[in-house]
């Protein structure tokens, strides 16, 4: 309806506009910045660079340590601003800026053998890096069957519909507000006033709607620091709103992985030893290692699993969390590899995972808050017609069309951290409930709403929830598929301090959260998918998509029905379409903008259906809710790629899934 104001939409009185410089080498030194052109053109302000870096704590992230030093990490790589009184000004003088590089060779290249690949203590968020149970080179040796598989997948970038963006104004006391297209308002305050050398009480952020974020929101990216000093060297506001392309170096992506999977089953088709290694990137200012092998220590019993992770840091930006980030990447590798076991034993991919279920978390040995794996593969199965199946790859086809299904399992952490909340009675009587939530497009507002009204025992329309704000109560990110049950646990112990107080209850769910140490939480799922593979012209269409979710109590259907939709939608143009290629000879990255990193329109979207199983499972937090964000990706690109090969009989390894690589296969 265009009601809502984005962070590039507040009116600020006198604001002025920034423009960044980037660099244009990957790896080198700066050895001058020539501003006078540009400082000279109308409407300019101020420009900012390393001949005149701001300051800021010297501890500061070196992502968002803006023109703190000469040295270039990557190419795109902020290295000026200019601020003018338009945006059009600012933009053309920011193309007068001059800036001479002392070169150095650069190295961008992701590889299995790569000299510098090291092992990281841990991976995202706080995973073991590696870990080992049992003698899998014993198991796999036993095995009846055995695998041993290497997949990859690319460079992805998150293309939220809102660009990153950020309004910075400094008050006569020096408090900074900042309206920020962040997924966090705590965290990203917290963030910029770190980097800032500020207590955080001295600044302010507000993100009361954000136009999708998809992980690239999660952390605090250098834009909003950028608007923040120049704002402060201005004298006066300051927007800044990044271009698509510009979004494509300093707003984060998914790594590019290289997997090796190692399977082995016995003759009953129980596994006997597992292996998942992980090849990934990070950059030389950053360390970010993505958790892509932990699914293995979550999915199948096996008496010996390893799992192990190696990082190279490249002339690159750093990556940084895209939707189910390590969970997504490394199930596509692990349910594609369990696919080829399946085959290459003759059984049926479906009862193949049944029969390999765990009772406990096979890593650690946990037990599970709950598990419905084997109920989402068998509620899936039927309502696909599964036993209708050909058993055989490559038997039907319809002229140029060959057609086939597959399947693939789901799982995301159902994690919680720690939040504040506060409600109140109004005067009027109804009730406010106010948390520093974020609302990315996800419904937060909604289902706070219903959490909070479902509490009191009172009608939806007497509950009004205010977000998005930092000097609201704290909470967590709206990420991690952590959102709901994170804030909705404050909102429900605000709530009914609130019941028992008469006038207003407050909340802390710091001690409570502690205790969720005690059990395996996640949630699972089954996606089933169709396709038709044409064998002239390469092309792959996906008739139909079916996800069976077992997620804890859904809270909102509607909200949860868009959220599955929308991440199979999202894991539909990962098996088929995104992609972003690096430039070896230049560094940084090609396919900068939506004409040519593609992601799915309606049209690729025939049918796609998400129901979810009635999980009941009280011990997870006071709504009995999992995470709904992120499961719904995890799993699709896998049984895509599975469907492709029961089609054409032929297993390609290297997403996405493109047509060349279909018309390179001999049918």
């Amino acid at each position: 309806m265009g009601l809502a104001t984005y962070a590039a939409e507040y009116p600020v009185e006198g604001v002025a506009h920034a423009y960044p410089v980037q660099s244009r080498v990957a790896k080198g030194r700066i050895a001058r910045i020539d501003c006078d052109e540009a400082l000279t053109m109308p409407g300019v302000v101020i420009v900012l660079s390393s001949e005149n870096p701001p300051e800021l704590a010297k501890d500061a992230d070196a992502e968002l340590a803006l023109f703190q030093s000469r040295e270039v990490a990557y190419r795109g790589q902020l290295v000026a601003v200019v601020v003018a009184d338009t945006y059009e000004n600012a933009r053309a003088a920011a193309d007068a800026v001059r800036v001479e590089y002392e070169p150095g060779n650069h190295d961008v290249s992701l590889s299995a053998d790569h000299p510098g690949l090291y092992q990281p203590e841990v991976v995202n968020p706080d995973y073991p890096s590696d870990t080992e149970k049992g003698d899998v080179e014993a198991g796999l040796a036993a095995a009846a069957t055995a695998v041993d598989v290497t997949y990859t997948t690319p460079v992805l970038h998150n293309n939220p519909m809102e660009p990153h963006a950020a309004v910075a104004l400094w008050d006569t006391e020096g408090r900074l507000l900042v309206y920020d297209a962040t997924q966090g308002a705590t965290l990203s305050r917290d963030t910029i006033a770190r980097t800032l050398g500020l207590p955080a009480e001295r600044v302010r952020v507000v993100s009361r709607h954000v136009g999708g974020g998809f992980g690239s929101k999660g952390t605090t990216r250098p834009h909003s620091v950028l608007a923040a000093i120049a704002a402060r060297a201005a004298g006066r506001p300051v927007k800044l709103a990044l271009t698509r392309q510009q979004m494509f170096d300093v707003t984060g992506y998914r790594t590019p992985t290289i997997q090796r999977v190692r399977l082995g089953a016995d003759t009953e088709g129980r596994l006997t030893a597992l292996e998942h290694v992980a090849y990934e990137q990070s950059s030389t200012l950053v360390e970010f290692a993505e958790q892509t092998a932990v699914v293995a220590r979550v999915m199948y019993a096996t008496p010996a699993l390893r799992t192990a992770h190696r990082l190279v840091r490249l002339d690159v930006a750093t990556p940084s969390w895209m939707r189910a980030p390590g969970e997504c990447p490394g199930m596509y590798a692990l349910e594609s590899a369990m696919d080829e076991l399946a085959y290459a034993m003759g059984m049926d991919p479906v009862e193949l995972r049944v029969r390999n279920d765990a009772d406990a978390e096979p890593d650690g040995g946990l037990p599970f808050s709950s598990r419905n794996l084997v109920a989402c593969l068998r509620e899936g199965a039927h309502r696909f017609d599964w036993d209708r199946r050909d058993p055989a790859p490559g038997l039907r086809r319809e002229g140029e069309w060959l057609a086939g299904t597959g399947v693939a399992a789901s799982t995301y952490p159902a994690r919680r951290r720690p939040s504040k909340a506060v409600a109140t009675l109004t005067d009027d009587g109804d009730f406010l409930i106010q948390v520093a939530a974020t609302d990315i497009g996800t419904g937060a507002r909604t289902a706070l709403t219903r959490i909070a009204a479902a509490t009191l025992g009172v009608a939806p329309d007497r509950v009004h929830v205010e977000l998005g704000d930092s000097d609201l109560p704290e909470a967590p990110v709206a990420g991690s598929s952590m959102g709901t049950a994170s804030w909705g646990s404050a909102v429900v112990r605000a709530c009914e301090e609130l019941k028992a107080d008469g006038k207003e209850g407050r909340a802390d769910t710091t001690e409570e959260v502690a205790a969720d140490a005690r059990t395996a939480r996640h949630a699972f799922g089954a996606q089933f998918a169709e396709v038709r593979v044409n064998a002239v012209t390469g092309e792959v269409r996906v008739p139909r998509l079916l996800g069976v979710f077992a997620a804890g109590h859904i809270v909102d259907a509607r909200l949860a029905r868009s959220q599955f939709v929308g991440g199979m939608t999202m894991g539909l143009g990962m098996a088929l379409m995104e992609e972003t290629l690096t430039d070896e000879e230049f560094g940084g990255f090609l396919r900068r903008d939506l004409a040519q990193y593609h992601v799915p329109a309606c049209a690729d979207v025939e049918r796609i259906e998400a129901v979810w199983l009635d999980e009941q499972d009280d011990g997870l937090n006071p709504m009995g809710s999992k995470g709904i964000g992120e499961i719904g990706i995890v799993g699709t690109a896998a049984a895509i790629g599975n469907a492709v090969y029961h089609a054409t009989g032929h297993r390609i390894r290297h997403l996405p899934i493109t047509p060349p690589k279909i018309l390179a296969l001999r049918f």
